[in-house]
């Protein structure tokens, strides 16, 4: 967190607003002054400027899974195979042109004013307060003219309905002592005309559900109304399972949330699970806020999806705006290994096309993005690619059989872990080859923690060594004084090095081994990017037209692909990115559309030529 001075120093959060404000300051004078004033009055302010500039070192890019000091599981029953941080059911809203970031379990709720650097502000929402409750579960925030409104997920009378006007101080008031109108997974949504609503749902059994609120009392306007129930017989992503293959139980539809757009109402909800990799947010289209009889018409492909990759999921979440006006989509990542509740989150680009269908980019979903600040030009991410991916690797120790190569893997399920959390523990990571590396990203696994519920005074401390060969050895990033807990923190480098060899070096853990999920290193190899990818082939089932066995002819100099789909061929809103194989078995289709697909490979070096875009029927 902070402003970056240069690969081995960071400002603290308190010197980092300082200089910038001071930054501002200065520049704001210095445009009044070239105005009003002769050149003989502005050296020293020009001197000024000139050694505060140097300071600010603009980060532009982040990467998913989102670095936020995560909580533990609040309480015993949910460490069945050890104690971990979590949370889920993210919703951000921009609040006074600052983003505000509230999920599961957190027993607060975090800001920041550019969608990097995120503070944490401690609040108790539950009354009374128990340190063994959820305390916030699938939270529902929205805005009601210059008010921020919180209610949690429950149906009992214990959660009392919240306002503030100043979050960001912490300082909140009742607005409604108890809530009548209790649910699971609600959502609030304040349309153009002032009307407010509530929706909500969570069941594999019953629809989501609607209803209009008294802005005054908060009581409900009439009863609640329907609003989709899941199709999976139609809608193949809708299907349970790890691989939409469970017949036997029936999906779940959960996480409401409400979008509206050129006078459309874009109904968003979660499905099929949130321990799968297919979990995914959807998304029905309306003239109104409400079903009232007109139905919402689906679109047939997930809104938010992400099979593939380090961190699959893209589930219960929300829909935002940026200060500029530019969508984004939050959701629920998967980790799901200690039990089915260990989560993250991820946020990525979104927004709506020509033709008003809703789309939210996943491609490459954790690998380094633009911050809002950065998305200038319409890019979405740079061209830095993964370095790592499968590489060689020496560690100083490991645990039983949580082997080193786990850490670069791809895989935020498996992790290497050291036999201790000493100072001096190190991972070391070859890249094969001289390469530009741009940003590296340390995710952090939980092996032997100690915590249960949130932490605030915990913290990560490290050191990032770069070599050529292997024997002489540069400090790259020194956060041996850091003070911030960071479980995956991401490092963009102020400027890129040459380079071959990457070692990270614990000083500190808060709690547990010194273990990591992914040391992933982002850049460019300097090598030939893959060839195009030959005989793209898709044989569709024709039992079930919700599936097809995809295929092709592997690449030699590629270690994965990207496999794009949608229902048109300018539509391919949606990818997978496989790692090592050269088939997919795809079962997330619309079975009453034809379908177009596409396919890239990928190495260090960059994307292949994609091929043309083929039709299925």
């Amino acid at each position: 967190m902070g402003i970056q001075l240069n690969s081995r120093f960071r400002l603290g959060k308190a010197q980092a607003y300082f200089v910038f404000k001071a930054y501002v300051y200065l520049s704001a004078c210095y445009s009044l002054l070239s105005k009003h004033c002769t050149m003989k009055k502005l050296p020293l302010l020009l001197l000024l400027l000139a050694a505060i500039s140097p300071l600010i070192a603009q980060q532009r890019t982040y990467c998913n899974p989102t670095n936020l000091d995560y909580g533990y599981t609040p309480h015993e029953s949910f460490t069945n195979w050890g104690r971990h941080r979590a949370t889920a059911d993210p919703v951000i809203v921009n609040y006074k042109g600052d983003f505000y970031l509230f999920s599961t379990n957190q027993w607060g709720y975090w800001h920041s004013p550019d969608m990097l650097n995120w503070s944490f502000q401690k609040q108790h929402f539950l009354r009374p307060w128990n340190d063994t409750k959820d305390d916030l579960c699938a939270p529902a925030v929205g805005i009601i003219g210059d008010t921020m409104v919180v209610f949690g997920s429950t149906y009992t009378s214990t959660f009392s309905l919240w306002g503030s006007t100043d979050p960001k101080s912490g300082k909140w008031f009742v607005l409604v002592d108890s809530f009548e109108i209790g649910g699971w997974d609600p959502a609030f949504f304040t349309d153009d005309d002032g009307r407010f609503y509530m929706y909500n749902g969570s069941s594999n059994r019953d629809p989501m559900y609607g209803v209009e609120l008294d802005r005054k009392t908060f009581r409900p306007k009439g009863t609640r109304t329907p609003m989709y129930f899941l199709e999976q017989w139609r809608y193949g992503w809708q299907r349970f399972g790890e691989h939409m293959d469970n017949t036997f139980l029936d999906p779940f539809a959960e996480g409401a949330w409400m979008t509206k757009h050129n006078g459309k109402y874009y109904f968003q909800y979660g499905a099929p699970g949130t321990e799968f990799s297919g979990y995914s947010d959807g998304v029905v289209v309306g003239q109104g806020p409400l079903f009232n009889f007109q139905p919402f018409t689906p679109q047939s492909d997930p809104l938010s999806s992400k099979m593939g990759g380090f961190n699959r999921g893209a589930g219960h979440g929300a829909t935002f705006q940026d200060n500029s006006g530019r969508y984004w989509h939050v959701s629920t990542t998967v980790v799901c290994v200690k039990n089915t509740w260990e989560r993250r989150i991820g946020i990525w680009p979104a927004g709506f096309d020509k033709e008003d269908m809703m789309w939210c980019n996943t491609d490459f979903g954790d690998y380094p993005m633009y911050l809002p600040s950065a998305r200038t030009d319409g890019k979405l991410r740079p061209d830095w690619w993964l370095l790592n991916y499968k590489k060689p690797v020496t560690v100083s120790s490991t645990l039983g059989s949580y082997y080193a190569n786990n850490a670069v893997d791809e895989s935020i399920k498996t992790y290497w872990s050291a036999k201790t959390a000493d100072k001096g523990e190190w991972l070391q990571t070859d890249l094969g080859q001289i390469s530009t590396v741009h940003a590296i990203q340390i995710n952090y696994a939980d092996q032997d923690a100690e915590f249960l519920g949130k932490q605030t005074d915990i913290y990560h401390q490290y050191e990032l060594y770069h070599s050529t060969d292997g024997k002489k050895w540069e400090l790259l990033v020194d956060k041996s004084k850091n003070k911030t807990d960071v479980p995956h923190d991401y490092i963009e480098l102020t400027k890129p090095i040459n380079t071959r060899f990457i070692k990270l070096v614990n000083i500190h853990m808060p709690t547990g081994k010194f273990a990591i999920s992914g040391l992933r290193i982002f850049g460019n190899g300097g090598g030939e990017k893959p060839s195009k990818v030959r005989d793209l082939i898709v044989l569709r089932t024709e039992k079930d037209k919700r599936s097809a066995y995809i295929k092709w002819t592997p690449v030699d100099n590629a270690f994965a692909y990207n496999l794009y789909y949608g229902t048109a061929p300018d539509k391919l809103y949606n990818s997978i990115l496989i790692y090592d194989f050269n088939e997919y078995w795809f079962k997330a289709m619309d079975l009453k559309k034809p379908y177009y697909f596409a396919i890239e490979a990928v190495n260090e070096n960059g994307v292949g030529v994609r091929t043309e875009t083929g039709k299925v029927e």
